[in-house]
């Protein structure tokens, strides 16, 4: 079959500009959850082994259970039991570390300190997703200053080191863990710098270098050097019905927030950009109100795009010499 060289040309651009990258899932840009036993959504994380697989968890009274949810169809496409553990009491987070360990956090507490400790659940990822029981390794947590709430736990992506950040309405504190867990004895987590909103979820960029933090209604970009975390700008988190969970898709160019309640969505917006000012995403940073504002297209970008333009005029002036060959 002939193509026509406005066809082929088209198709050159479209395939050069608007193609995402490689490690992008189709439905990183967002889905709708619709397991009807997932009604309490309340952690969210990409998996790196499953590319468009997102892990989610209810609230409390469900069981120890984790879902993979296909972002392609919202369908549930694996469910796993963690055994080895008690009964979980009030899960809040998921976080997956080095190694494709996956940490479920176990530290809600709704009466904001009436628990002395609370757990983490560590099981690693299954290589396949099949309904299945997986033994869990399972750490008892306390914190240097006394019980408290808490929604968001994270994981750094290089170091390995957990973090949990307290909930509190006036804004409350990154607790940093030992650097390592251990089954002996109880984990004490130190705070070690202030968070400047009521928080639900945090997440780890890919690369280890940003802590996105979300609450009900909007959010905080930090960005992170050496265990230490320093305000960089505004995130404009989506109004949902009870904003619960946020995590970085798997390649870091997307957010995706999530909700809970019945048929919940997630919704994708474009990442900032690394503070070293490359692009984690192909888009601009539109979706984030800055502290530091950036623009638009990059430098770099703008040469890309002009040297594909050119390669696709110079490939249809040499097909239409040979169309005139022939």
């Amino acid at each position: 079959m002939r193509l026509s060289l406005a066809l082929i040309a088209g198709a050159l651009l479209t395939g050069a500009l608007v193609a995402p990258p490689a490690a992008a899932a189709d439905g990183d840009h967002g889905f709708t959850i619709k397991d009807p036993r997932i009604t309490e959504s309340s952690g969210l994380a990409a998996s790196r082994l499953h590319p468009g697989i997102y892990w989610t968890h209810n609230d409390s009274d469900d069981g120890p259970y984790i879902y993979a949810v296909d972002s392609a169809t919202g369908k549930t496409v694996a469910t796993v039991t963690l055994s080895g553990i008690g009964s979980p009491r009030d899960v809040e987070a998921i976080s997956i570390g080095p190694g494709n360990q996956i940490y479920v956090g176990d530290i809600g507490d709704n009466l904001d300190g009436s628990w002395p400790y609370v757990w983490i659940y560590r099981l690693p990822e299954p290589k396949v997703l099949k309904d299945q029981t997986i033994r869990a390794t399972q750490y008892v947590v306390k914190y240097s200053d006394g019980a408290r709430n808490a929604e968001s736990l994270v994981v750094h992506p290089k170091t390995g080191r957990v973090y949990i950040i307290d909930k509190k309405e006036d804004g409350g504190h990154l607790y940093e863990g030992p650097a390592q867990l251990s089954t002996s004895g109880s984990n004490v987590f130190k705070p070690v710098a202030p968070v400047d909103l009521w928080a639900t979820d945090a997440a780890f960029s890919p690369d280890g270098t940003q802590l996105a933090v979300r609450g009900y209604l909007g959010g905080i970009l930090y960005d992170w050097k050496d265990g230490g975390i320093k305000r960089r700008q505004r995130l404009d988190v989506p109004l949902q019905r009870q904003g619960e969970s946020v995590t970085y898709s798997v390649d870091g160019t997307k957010l995706l927030y999530g909700s809970e309640g019945e048929q919940s969505e997630v919704t994708a917006q474009d990442a900032p950009a690394p503070a070293g000012g490359g692009s984690a995403s192909p888009s601009s940073t539109g979706n984030a109100s800055s502290d530091n504002t950036g623009a638009g297209l990059s430098t770099s970008s703008g040469l890309k795009v002009a040297a594909v333009v050119a390669l696709a005029v110079g490939a249809l002036l040499w097909l239409r010499r040979l169309r005139r060959r022939d």
